[in-house]
């Protein structure tokens, strides 16, 4: 079942160790950058009733120390990610047989403001819609 392009569901969260061991290691991944995040995503096959992407949020410790500020720099990803997910998910309508598994990987150790956030993320996801209807195998991009 597709969700509505403003949720942020179970189905669209990336959980499988296997496929995040695929995503980072070995050159499947591509990655890119707009500080203070960094996306690594890989094209997958899409199974029956999977959503267009399949996303994580990380933040290290090495950052935060303590675990109220990553979680509140997880929130302000997550949320970022479900108001303009529908900028990646357009580009899934000329691709409806794959799909992407995406993490977010936070770079630096000051909590930003959430508008700066959701600017970075509009930008980020514009680029890999552009990547994935351009079938970008191009190697890395940072």
């Amino acid at each position: 079942m597709i969700q509505s392009p403003y949720t942020f569901g179970k189905a669209e969260k990336l959980v499988s160790r296997k496929l995040i061991e695929q995503l980072f290691s070995g050159g499947n991944g591509r990655s890119m950058a707009a500080f203070p995040l960094r996306v690594v995503f890989m094209k997958k096959e899409r199974g029956e009733g999977e959503p267009p992407a399949q996303v994580m949020v990380s933040v290290s410790k090495r950052h935060f120390k303590h675990a109220v500020k990553r979680n509140r720099v997880k929130r302000q990803v997550r949320e970022a990610y479900r108001q303009n997910k529908s900028l990646l998910w357009s580009a899934f309508e000329q691709q409806p047989e794959t799909a992407l598994a995406v993490a977010f990987i936070w770079q630096t150790n000051k909590i930003v403001d959430t508008s700066l956030v959701m600017e970075k993320m509009q930008l980020l996801l514009t680029r890999m819609a552009e990547k994935v209807l351009n079938n970008g195998q191009s190697g890395r991009v940072v």
